[in-house]
């Protein structure tokens, strides 16, 4: 089920999400409408407080031909990159604005998986930088916090023209 992304500035995307405490056929069914909410955007990844779910939850699917989607449960940096590399970045909850920003271009990533696993794995390219941004959406930032202030005024005057 494709689900509705909030509007910026629901004061939700602010907020730290809950961690996960298990792996359960609820969590699982968020999982799948976070999916098929990313493949309508497209985007290559989706964190659920972007749906108004506020769980440490995360998918991100970077691959050519789709289908290779990671499902994450507080997912967590334990290692980044000291080489960054500048991506395109935006979010449907604020839409019609996009920065370039730079991050690590490879991150070690530990999370719960599908399984309840606790599984450790290296992210690279766009990969890296989309796991990054859901990270950041569950810790109550957005894209955007990591511009200078000149820049990120210019880019929420231009989303208030465009939206």
């Amino acid at each position: 089920m494709i689900r509705r992304c909030l509007p910026w500035p629901d004061a939700r995307l602010r907020t730290p999400a809950a961690p996960v405490e298990a792996v359960t056929d609820e969590i699982r069914a968020i999982w799948t409408d976070m999916i098929d909410t990313m493949e309508a955007m497209p985007g290559v990844g989706l964190a659920a407080p972007q749906i108004g779910v506020m769980l440490r939850l995360a998918v991100v699917d970077a691959s050519e031909g789709r289908g290779q989607a990671v499902r994450m449960a507080n997912p967590e940096v334990l290692h980044a990159s000291v080489q960054l590399r500048p991506h395109e970045e935006a979010s449907p909850n604020l839409p019609g604005v996009s920065a370039l920003i730079e991050r690590p271009r490879a991150v070690t990533v530990r999370f719960l998986n599908e399984a309840g696993e606790v599984e450790e794995r290296d992210f690279v390219g766009l990969w890296a930088t989309s796991v990054q941004h859901q990270i950041d959406h569950l810790n109550g930032r957005m894209y955007f916090d990591r511009l200078g202030k000149v820049k990120r005024d210019m880019l929420l005057r231009k989303a208030k023209k465009v939206g």
